[in-house]
């Protein structure tokens, strides 16, 4: 029976090297021994406060020394942690507090809210961080700075749960994605050592945000990890960027498509460019033309790698011994399986061949056990061993997976299948368009047609018919856009992803 803890992950660094910087904000520098001892200091408020083995806590926090302290705590004491995505309204975050039956919710000052009565919020004791206003509720931060610290972590079974993310409720309700230690410690180990290649001398950009998966395990539980330093960034903000890159000496950038999209905007007006050893991107699709402008313009290669929120998150990754390919996520890392089924399948797993379009399946060690609560959701998804992830894609000979789309994005045009990113990496060829999303609008006699969603760059004048007249000669004539809309930004979800969903509502409510 093996015995084990994430929490382990930052005690072990701060034993190895408790005097390293482990995350900068602004001025603020902590060491890998003061954030183990802040950790351990919260895990003794918890403990005060009700919190047990098997209890869940909620985490509403951004991106500040604060979150890992009340993660590691939490884990400390043999609790699972249940992170918030801090975009959600009060209403949303009611609901994952009951649906998750959370001991405590701890709650950065600024996000309380309306959501906060006193010092609860939907039944669940509320311990904030920060300053909170006029809202009183007992500030945890405050009371572990006096507290004693508990000694060590407990151990938990390798298969129990540590983590329960939500996912975005595209198809109903958000539903408990539960990770157990096992996942997670395999996942991290392999972004660190295996796949990522962190360095205990990297400085990794820390805007991703650490209540999603991807910011979780490839900035903070790797690079700690690692023994990295995070330089900690509780809002991208494009003006700072730069500024904290250079301040700090970002070397590893890891983000998403829409922040190397900003990233390179930012260049355009200055000249800095922080010497860059690694780039990593994740989230959603990265257009080919990103990738090329990012290596013209920082000298840097971006690897790309594609996994999921049920999959710990990282499945597959453009590695060094494979290589890379652009437009490709990489191959499935150690331990894992990433396979190519029919998309139609019914109750067991059809394997199609190389260069087939189909389901993404995934097993391995990083495959979640199960949706909180939810047997039957689970039963929908795990066939066989494998997980259904509900993108499309292809495997070609050498292993390497390319993303198609989501299969709930498809566009269906007169009877003809065309992909949104298909269409979108070719528009995003276009030396004016900086941003764009492809979504479909009701058609009286094809079904569907094809809506591009363009953010231009600053001063551009093109217009919707040049863009289309442009498509017409890179597309074939079932997949060009017949319509397009020009606005100032796309909506984002927390990750930094573009909600289509928002799109589409938009669109429909005009």
């Amino acid at each position: 029976m093996a015995l084990v803890n994430v929490a382990s992950i930052l005690a072990e660094t701060a034993k190895r090297t408790p005097d390293k910087v482990a995350m900068i904000l602004g001025d603020l520098q902590v060491t890998y021994a003061q954030a183990w001892h802040m950790a351990r200091q919260y895990a003794t408020v918890l403990a005060d406060h009700g919190v047990g083995k098997g209890d869940r806590v909620a985490l509403l926090i951004p991106n500040t020394p604060h979150f890992p302290a009340a993660y590691y705590g939490a884990l400390c004491l043999g609790a699972s942690v249940v992170p918030v995505h801090a975009l959600l309204v009060a209403e949303e975050i009611r609901y994952v507090l009951k649906d998750s039956g959370a001991k405590v919710l701890v709650c950065a000052g600024p996000l309380l809210g309306e959501g906060a009565k006193g010092a609860e919020m939907a039944g669940v004791p509320v311990l904030a961080v920060m300053d909170t206003g006029d809202v009183d509720v007992p500030r945890i931060d405050a009371m572990a700075s006096k507290a004693v610290p508990v000694r060590t972590y407990l151990a938990r079974e390798a298969e129990d749960e540590a983590v329960v993310l939500y996912t975005s409720g595209t198809t109903g309700e958000p539903k408990g994605a539960v990770l157990s230690h096992d996942n997670i410690l395999w996942n991290v180990t392999m972004c660190a050592f295996d796949t990522v290649g962190l360095q205990s001398d990297d400085v990794i950009f820390g805007a991703l945000p650490l209540f999603h998966s991807f910011g979780q395990t490839v900035v903070m539980n790797a690079g700690f990890r690692v023994g990295a330093t995070i330089a900690l960034v509780p809002r991208f903000d494009p003006a700072t960027v730069m500024d904290l890159m250079v301040a700090t000496g970002v070397n590893v950038f890891v983000g998403v498509p829409t922040m190397y999209m900003a990233l390179l905007q930012i260049a355009k007006a200055d000249p800095r460019r922080p010497a860059l050893r690694s780039a990593v991107s994740g989230g959603s699709a990265l257009p080919v033309a990103v990738i090329d402008q990012v290596h013209e313009t920082f000298g840097v290669e971006i690897y790309e790698g594609y996994g999921l929120s049920e999959t710990a998150p990282v499945a597959t990754f453009n590695q060094p011994w494979y290589g890379r390919k652009a437009g490709s996520v990489g191959c499935a890392i150690w331990g894992v399986d990433v396979e190519i089924a029919h998309a139609d399948l019914e109750g067991e797993i059809d394997l199609l061949g190389v260069d087939e379009v189909g389901e993404i399946v995934i097993r391995g060690h990083n495959v979640f056990t199960g949706y909180l609560n939810r047997p039957e959701a689970t039963a929908a998804v795990m066939v066989d061993g494998w997980f259904r992830t509900g993108d499309l894609g292809y495997k070609d000979s050498d292993g390497f997976v390319f993303i198609v789309d989501r299969k709930k994005d498809l566009i269906i045009r007169g009877g003809f299948n065309v992909y949104p990113r298909e269409v979108e990496e070719t528009l995003m060829r276009h030396p004016e368009v900086v941003q764009v999303a492809v979504v479909p609008q009701p058609h009286a006699t094809y079904g569907e047609e094809i809506c591009a969603v363009v953010v231009l760059g600053a001063g551009s004048t093109l217009d919707a018919a040049a863009l289309i007249e442009w498509s017409q000669e890179r597309l074939g004539k079932h997949k060009y856009p017949r319509e397009v809309r020009f606005v100032a930004s796309l909506p984002l979800g927390p990750s930094g992803k573009i909600l289509k969903r928002e799109i589409v509502r938009t669109l429909n409510e005009d």
